[in-house]
Order: C-alpha cells, then structure tokens, then sequence
C-alpha cells in the first residue's frame, strides 16, 4: 500500500462520511487524467480512489482501523487487540525491529526486519494456551474475494465497454478481459466467478469484484441513471419557444421549447439516460442557459435597441 488512506485523502481518523465524501469529490475532479495534464495525475487518481473505496464503506473502514495495511489479509475471525498483541509479540522476537504482514491463503505471517518468517497463528496458539488455528490442520481453504475499482465514462456505461485488467496473485502477474455491461451506474459491483484469491490444497478460488466508479465528465452531470447537460439558447428561442437538437450519449436528440423559458429550467429527455438491463432507463435533462451574443450587427442592435423601447418586461419585478 502506498501510505495511509487517511493521510491520501487529507481527512483526519475521525471524519465523518460527508466530509470523505466531499474530499474525494473534490480531489477526484482536481486529479483525473481527462481534466489534469500532470504526468503523476493517473497515479494520484487511483491512490485517492482506493483510499476513498475502503474509507467509504463502513465494513472495510472498520476492518481498516483495526488490522491497517492487512485489513483485505486477515481472516474475518481474527479478533484486533489478539492481532496487535501477535505483531508486537513478532516485533519483540525480531529484536525489536516492525515486522510487515503478509498472506500465504492459509494464515497471516509476519516477516521481520531480518527476514525471520512468524506465523500469527502459531503465536496466537502459544499466547492464549492453544487458542490459535495451526495451519495444518484447517484442511483446504477457498480462495479470499477481492475488490478493485474500475472507473469508465458515462459513454462507456451507455454503451458498454470491454476493459483488460491486470491482477495481481501468488501466481504471479495476470490479465484478464472483462466485458462492462451497458447501463452500469457508479457504485454497481460487477462479480467475476473464480477470479480472485487462489484456494489453498485444491480449494476453489474466490470471486472478484469490481466496484464500478463513474468517471467526472466536461459535459454530462450523473444522478443515478438520470444525465443532466448544460442547453444554450438564444433569447429568441427562449422567448418564442423553438425545436433545439441536444447531445446525447446515444446521439443527437431534438427537445421542445416553450415559449417563455428562463435560464435555470430543466428540460426532460425522457428514457435518454442511463439504460437499465431490465427496468426503466434513466432520463437527461437539458438545463437552459441563455446566452447572449457578444459582438452584435449594426442591425441585431438596432433591433434590440427596438425591443427595449417597446417592451414592458422587467425581470427585477418579478422577485
């Protein structure tokens, strides 16, 4: 890992969720590669959202808290405090050096500043009078699931994708290709039979999962399935109403406007959203901003000149 999840985000051991939220919002629009050019702005994105992924489940932060690095290693009956007391232990019999945690698919292991392998099972066992599970004797163990996070567009998750991810074992270094469904929405966790930890003594291998994250756009807002873009009109069109084309993930889409539509009204494109496997797709919205030309014609003044002599219309009334 490559430092604490809590100093990655800048938020102290005692925030509370909005705030890790409001943190990784704003740091995930300040480091993503389609926003920055900075060449470390990949690494830090991906530091920040798996800081965020653990931090942002209350389960994971939990474990987190109480295990550190080897929260994802630990078996889940391991208690915390017996689990402190056997590091410090290893790190007494390692001559007062830190040892670091590691998994072998059947037990947590610690390995000293000299290289000394010591087996937290073996310590609890000579701890607490037999209390731990030797190795030996647990027989086969299926394979741990894991989690990463995969980060697409939103035209990736209207379209669907295919991604090949790099994942990392005891066998080494593999790569997989995963298909993403159409109509995936951000926090959606897509589960691969088979593909994660290895099982030990010919024990099945667990699953992997991989928790959707939707990437920030220069267009396109996301709330769920339903999009929400940005619609620029003219004062004409918004006064006299009009047909104006929008885009759209699945392509150009035409919108009415009514007559009398103020900056700030949403329009709905309904079903051109997200799209849903089997239930309703989501909906766009094209929110109106009225522009103004910024160098006008001899003739568009006049007109407008025109207009201001004639019209009763005054917005500042109507507060």
């Amino acid at each position: 890992m490559a430092r604490d999840y809590y100093e990655a985000l800048g938020v102290s051991r005692s925030a509370d969720q909005s705030e890790i939220q409001r943190t990784y919002r704003k740091l995930a629009r300040q480091h993503h590669p389609d926003v920055t050019k900075d060449p470390g702005a990949e690494e830090r994105f991906k530091e920040i959202s798996e800081a965020y992924d653990v931090l942002s489940d209350p389960e994971k932060r939990k474990r987190y808290d109480a295990f550190g690095e080897d929260f994802r290693r630990v078996p889940e009956d391991v208690d915390p405090a017996a689990y402190r007391q056997a590091r410090e232990y290893a790190g007494a019999r390692s001559g007062g050096g830190r040892p670091s945690g590691g998994f072998d698919g059947g037990g947590v292991r610690f390995t000293s500043d000299f290289g000394e392998d010591i087996d937290l099972d073996d310590l609890l066992g000579g701890m607490f009078g037999g209390g731990g599970r030797r190795r030996t004797g647990w027989g086969p163990i299926p394979g741990a699931d894991q989690e990463t996070e995969i980060h697409v567009s939103v035209e990736e998750a209207y379209n669907g994708t295919r991604r090949s991810l790099s994942i990392s074992g005891q066998d080494g270094q593999r790569t997989i290709d995963v298909d993403i469904p159409a109509g995936v929405v951000d926090g959606q966790r897509i589960r691969l039979r088979g593909q994660g930890g290895q099982g030990s003594d010919g024990a099945a291998p667990g699953d992997l999962y991989l928790v959707v994250r939707m990437s920030p756009h220069p267009r396109y807002r996301v709330s769920g399935r339903d999009l929400e873009v940005d619609l620029p009109l003219t004062p004409w069109e918004a006064a006299l109403g009009d047909e104006v084309s929008v885009d759209t993930p699945g392509g150009t889409a035409k919108v009415k406007v009514p007559a009398g539509t103020s900056t700030g009204r949403r329009l709905r494109l309904k079903g051109r959203g997200l799209p849903h496997r089997s239930g309703t797709p989501g909906n766009l919205y094209a929110r109106v901003a009225i522009k103004v030309p910024s160098d006008l014609t001899a003739e568009e003044r006049r007109l407008f000149e025109e207009l201001r002599k004639v019209s009763t219309f005054d917005p500042r009334s109507e507060r």
